[in-house]
C-alpha cells in the first residue's frame, strides 16, 4: 500500500509538471523555435564554465554537511559519506523537492553509522543552513538592486514570506519556551511517535548551541553558496545571449529556489520556469529566453544527478553483493 501511495505521488507530480509548462507555452505565449535556437546558439564554453561552477557548489554542500557531521562525533569512511551525499542529489529531482534527497542521505548514513538522530539532525541543520543563506543573500541583494526590483512587489513579497518561515522554523527548533508550547499542543495519542522524535530532534540540535564557531562556519559557507549559485546562472544567461545586471539574479535566483522547495513538482521542473518567466519579465527578458535559460540549467542538475545516482546504485548494488554472498561462501 505505501508503495502504491509512493507511486501515485510521483505520477501526480509528474502531472503537475506537465500542467505547469503546458499552460506556460499556452498562456505566456512561448516561442518553441526561439527557445530551441536560444539553446542550441549557446556559447559552449561559458556552459563550460556554468557547469564547473555548479561542481563547485556541490562540492561546497559536501564540505558544509561534513563539518556538522565531524562536529557531532560522526567520522564514517570519505567513500561512504560521497555515496550517501550523491544519492541525495539524485534523489533531489525525483523525490519530492530537496527534502526526498535528504531523507535517503540521512537513511543511508543512518544504517551505516548506527546513529540516526544524530545524522538526521545534522541533514536538518544542514538544510537551515543553507536556506539561511538564501534568506540572507536575497535580503542584501535587495538592498543593493533596490531600484530595479522595486516595481517588481511579488518579488518583495515572496523574500518578506521566506524570511518569516525561517524565523518561524528557528523559533520553534531552538527557541526552548516556544518548543515546549509546540510540544505541548501534540497531545494526541497518534502524535505520540512523532512528538517522540520530535523531542529527540531538538536536544540533538540543542548540542550545537554550544559549538558557536562551527554554526557560524557552516553560515559563512552557505553564504558562499548562495552567492556562487546566482553566479553559475548568470554564466549560463550570458550562454544563451542574456545580459542583464547581475543584481538580479542574485535577487531572483534564492527566490525561485525557496519557491521551488515546495514538494509539488518533479525536481521543480514547471514550477521553476513560470516563475523565470514572471520573475525575468520585470528585468526586461522575453519568456522564451527566460524558459531557455531555467531549462539549461535544470539540465546541468539533471546531468549532477545522473552521475550522483550511477554512484549511488553501483555501490547499493555492490553493499547486497557483500551481505549476500552465494552458498558456500563465508561473509
Amino acid at each position: 500500500m505505501l508503495t502504491l501511495k509512493k507511486t501515485l505521488y510521483f505520477l501526480l507530480r509528474i502531472g503537475i509538471s506537465l500542467i505547469l509548462l503546458i499552460l506556460l507555452f499556452k498562456f505566456q505565449h512561448i516561442d518553441i523555435r526561439s527557445l530551441l535556437g536560444n539553446i542550441k546558439g549557446a556559447d559552449r564554453p561559458l556552459l563550460l564554465a556554468a557547469f564547473s561552477v555548479t561542481l563547485l557548489v556541490y562540492l561546497l554542500c559536501f564540505y558544509r554537511w561534513k563539518m556538522l557531521l565531524d562536529a557531532s562525533d560522526i567520522k564514517p569512511a570519505l567513500s561512504k559519506l560521497i555515496v550517501s551525499f550523491s544519492g541525495g542529489i539524485f534523489f533531489n529531482v525525483f523525490l519530492p523537492s530537496t527534502i526526498g534527497g535528504d531523507v535517503v542521505r540521512s537513511l543511508d548514513l543512518s544504517l551505516h553509522t548506527r546513529k540516526p538522530k544524530e545524522v538526521i539532525a545534522t541533514v536538518l541543520l544542514d538544510r537551515l543552513s543553507g536556506y539561511a543563506g538564501i534568506v540572507v543573500v536575497a535580503s542584501f541583494s535587495l538592498l543593493f538592486g533596490w531600484k530595479e526590483v522595486y516595481p517588481n512587489k511579488a518579488v518583495l513579497l515572496s523574500i518578506a514570506i521566506i524570511t518569516g518561515l525561517l524565523i518561524l522554523i528557528l523559533l520553534a527548533l531552538f527557541n526552548g519556551f516556544i518548543f515546549s508550547k509546540i510540544n505541548a499542543l501534540l497531545r494526541s495519542p497518534a502524535a505520540g511517535r512523532f512528538k517522540e522524535s520530535l523531542k529527540n530532534l531538538h536536544q540533538e540540535l540543542h548540542y550545537f548551541k554550544n559549538r558557536k564557531g562551527v554554526l557560524v562556519k557552516n553560515l559563512m559557507l552557505s553564504l558562499l553558496v548562495q552567492i556562487i549559485s546566482p553566479l553559475a546562472t548568470y554564466i549560463t544567461a550570458l550562454a544563451l545571449g542574456i545580459n542583464i545586471n547581475v543584481v538580479y539574479f542574485f535577487v531572483f535566483y534564492p527566490v525561485i529556489a525557496a519557491i521551488t522547495f515546495l514538494p509539488i513538482a518533479v525536481g521543480g521542473l514547471g514550477l521553476r520556469e513560470n516563475m523565470y518567466a514572471i520573475f525575468f519579465r520585470r528585468a526586461g527578458v522575453n519568456e522564451s529566453a527566460s524558459v531557455a535559460l531555467s531549462l539549461v540549467g535544470f539540465s546541468i542538475t539533471l546531468i549532477y544527478a545522473a552521475i550522483g545516482g550511477t554512484i549511488y546504485v553501483l555501490t547499493v548494488y555492490h553493499r547486497r553483493l557483500q551481505r549476500h554472498p552465494a552458498p558456500g561462501i563465508s561473509a
